[in-house]
């Protein structure tokens, strides 16, 4: 905020209205300041980002052609979101009938067209970015149960690596009471190798059972006896 005042006390008020069209139409996925040089650094070509900065802070259609895509598409911008060094634009493809995330990078042509829209209600356009990153289509589908509150499990595994159920009707997998007793959650994580998610469910420090892909189970219990052999070995001596 900072630094938009000063750039905006230097720009001519024409310029400095299209300044502000991108700052209100930003949202970012997490707090600004951890990210703030990497998505500077991946901010797109300002012919299209205005454009599109425009288009959702007047909530006006968008004609974009996207890197790989055949002719324009029209879009229904909701919303502007930068996230992990990159800048994505979510919103209404006409073309398809459906919602659907577009990076920025990729968009090499964009202008407003005539009209207005109303926005639906519902998740905001960070919360719609991290579910599209997390239900992407990858190689591998995986389903996991971890003992813990909905709360607990997505403070370790944010919403664009996993989407996270809570489950009713019951307090664990054998029902038992104890000091672990609590509910369960469904997590469930698309991605293209199994070989970082053993650490990662061990990371949770949590009772967790392995529903799919089988391919993770065992890689699961080879890392649970590289564990074990580590611990139970002799340090090396010391030169």
């Amino acid at each position: 905020e900072t630094a938009a005042a000063k750039v905006r006390r230097v720009l001519p008020e024409r310029l400095r209205h299209r300044l502000d069209a991108v700052l209100d139409s930003l949202t970012f996925t997490s707090a600004p300041a951890g990210a703030a040089e990497s998505t500077a650094s991946a901010a797109p070509e300002a012919a299209v980002l205005l454009p599109v900065a425009d288009a959702v802070r007047h909530h006006r259609p968008l004609a974009i052609r996207y890197t790989g895509g055949s002719g324009e598409r029209t879009l229904y911008p909701y919303g502007l979101v930068a996230h992990a060094g990159r800048w994505y634009v979510t919103g209404r493809d006409l073309s398809v009938g459906a919602d659907r995330t577009f990076r920025l990078d990729r968009v090499h042509r964009a202008r407003v067209l005539p009209g207005t829209f109303e926005p639906p209600p519902g998740p905001g356009p960070a919360e719609r970015v991290l579910t599209a990153l997390a239900t992407a289509p990858y190689r591998h589908e995986v389903a996991v149960r971890v003992r813990g509150t909905a709360e607990e499990i997505r403070a370790r595994l944010p919403g664009s690596v996993a989407v996270v159920a809570e489950e009713t009707g019951g307090d664990g997998a054998s029902g038992s009471g104890g000091p672990d007793a609590g509910p369960w959650c469904r997590v469930e994580i698309r991605a293209e190798r199994l070989d970082w998610l053993p650490g990662l469910l061990a990371s949770l420090d949590r009772p967790f059972v392995v529903e799919r892909p089988d391919e993770l189970r065992g890689l699961v219990a080879d890392l649970a006896g590289r564990l074990m052999d580590a611990a139970r070995g002799t340090p090396p001596p010391h030169d």
